[in-house]
């Protein structure tokens, strides 16, 4: 099917950010062209929550800047880690506060927004470090955050994803408990071959170039460096007993076939798996709820399965 027609209209003015290079930009540039492009189109309704938290998490490099919703009613409730996407380089917690709004109303969690250190000026393992810190503290300290240890599941968009990913690869491998893991269009592989690279790398919203860039800036270009599980999760030696996995990705985003190639992967180690491709939606769906009905419906559907799998 054709693209959404509400993401069609604002493809022309989302491309532009594609025409800079993003290996050669000043990240601060990208930094705020990409926030005036989330103020295109109709401004969102508020999403009213019980409880919104600024802190931080000690971390491997100073205070990691954590924002904590909390939905409304007593009683122990989920917890869900999220990382923001943006290409390891851009985004944080004002650019994803309508999307883990949303995550916490839906599911019913307590949702720790994780502000991770950005390429290039903290190249990986920087992003991963921190992810894994915040994650491993939230578990540690569960009573002062949801308060159900059963119930802690992982979460991110696009470049968050893979940090979800990989954050839960090593909570297995430490043999820590998660719930759950909710993967919105994750990069999987740094270095693989994919058809939806070359099918949709050029007009639709994110390009192979800005993907290839994005990669750069974070991970450089030696081979056997982008083949490390902590970048690329599909190489892991071995996905068996990794958590629940919900993963959503949109038709036309070039990251689709190894998005799937890993929901395959994990089918095929014994994991549980819930995967869908969204007709007609492009790369970062996921905060484009208030502007397409499409994208509503995917998210809906997306925060519906990982509420699923965090029930009592």
């Amino acid at each position: 099917m054709p693209v959404d027609p509400a993401i069609a209209v604002m493809l022309e003015q989302i491309n532009a950010l594609a025409a800079v290079s993003v290996r050669e930009a000043d990240p601060e540039f990208l930094r705020e062209a990409d926030r005036r492009l989330r103020t295109l189109g109709p401004a969102p309704a508020p999403i009213e929550v019980g409880s919104v938290q600024d802190t931080v998490v000690a971390g491997p490099a100073g205070d990691i800047p954590v924002r904590v919703y909390r939905p409304a009613g007593a009683g122990l409730h989920p917890t869900v880690a999220y990382f923001h996407g943006g290409g390891w380089t851009i985004g944080d917690l004002d650019s994803h506060d309508l999307v883990t709004r949303r995550l916490c109303r839906d599911v019913e969690a307590v949702v720790v927004a994780v502000h991770y250190r950005r390429a290039p000026e903290d190249p990986f393992p920087a992003a991963y470090d921190d992810c894994l810190t915040v994650a491993t503290h939230v578990a540690d300290h569960i009573d002062a955050y949801g308060g159900d240890r059963d119930r802690l599941a992982v979460a991110g968009d696009s470049a968050g994803a893979n940090l979800a990913a990989v954050v839960a690869l090593a909570f297995r491998d430490q043999h820590r408990p998660l719930a759950a893991q909710l993967l919105a269009y994750p990069a999987t592989d740094f270095e693989g071959s994919y058809p939806s690279r070359a099918e949709y790398g050029e007009g639709y919203l994110l390009t192979l170039e800005a993907l290839d860039d994005f990669k750069h800036l974070y991970a450089g270009d030696d081979p056997a460096a982008r083949s490390d599980s902590r970048l690329s999760p599909l190489r892991a030696a071995s996905h068996r007993g990794l958590a629940p996995a919900v993963l959503g990705v949109g038709q036309y985003d070039p990251l689709r076939d190894e998005v799937m190639a890993y929901a395959e992967a994990l089918r095929a180690a014994g994991v549980e798996v819930f995967a869908r491709v969204y007709d007609g939606l492009t790369h970062t769906f996921l905060g484009l709820f208030a502007l397409s009905p499409a994208a509503d419906a995917a998210d809906a559907e997306l925060f519906a399965q990982l509420k699923q799998r965090l029930a009592v």
